[in-house]
């Protein structure tokens, strides 16, 4: 009875093993990118974007561009450090007439994220005044200049990061959870 008992256990442990995953090494790695977040008019929180920057946006609105990692551990972009607060960015910029303004905001990410080599630019907000059937792509493209990659994802904004475009790194010890 005692050994139908230990190889009783024996064998739940053996398949509890191979139904139970590996260590993934997903976990370990994750992607840097630009991240894309918006705020309604009157917003004061960001959102991210469920579309590209092909839509058209509303005046009044806030466009954010985050250069941030996730990955299985680390799920979530980080939004742009700056709040997305239209007055505060569009207040001093007149209406005009067929026109609409946009608030938008870069923030170039954290120093943990950096890519080897270069240096962080600093993080800004302008105000963009642009005709009213202008896409999020537009405005982005009014104050930056931009690379992209073939399918259309944002590889850099203002030459930053240089060469990568949605790399694959490791995940940086400041994200981990202790």
């Amino acid at each position: 009875m005692k050994k139908s008992r230990i190889t009783f256990a024996l064998a739940i442990t053996l398949a509890l093993s191979f139904l139970t995953p590996p260590a993934a090494h997903a976990a370990d790695k994750g992607y840097r990118y630009w991240g894309y977040f918006q705020a309604a008019p009157g917003a004061t929180m960001w959102t991210m974007a469920m579309t590209g920057p092909t839509v058209n946006i509303p005046d009044g609105s806030v466009e954010g561009w985050a250069f941030t990692f996730s990955s299985d551990s680390v799920p979530d972009a980080a939004t742009p450090r700056i709040s997305p607060d239209f007055s505060h960015i569009c207040g001093a910029t007149r209406a005009i007439a067929g026109k609409k303004r946009v608030g938008i905001t870069i923030d170039f990410g954290s120093a943990f994220i950096k890519p080897k080599g270069e240096t962080v630019p600093r993080s800004f907000s302008k105000c963009v005044v642009i005709e009213k059937s202008a896409l999020g792509i537009d405005v982005l493209g009014k104050i930056v200049k931009l690379r992209t990659e073939g399918s259309g994802l944002i590889c850099s904004l203002n030459s930053y990061p240089a060469k990568e475009c949605g790399a694959e790194i490791s995940t940086p010890s400041a994200l981990l959870k202790k």
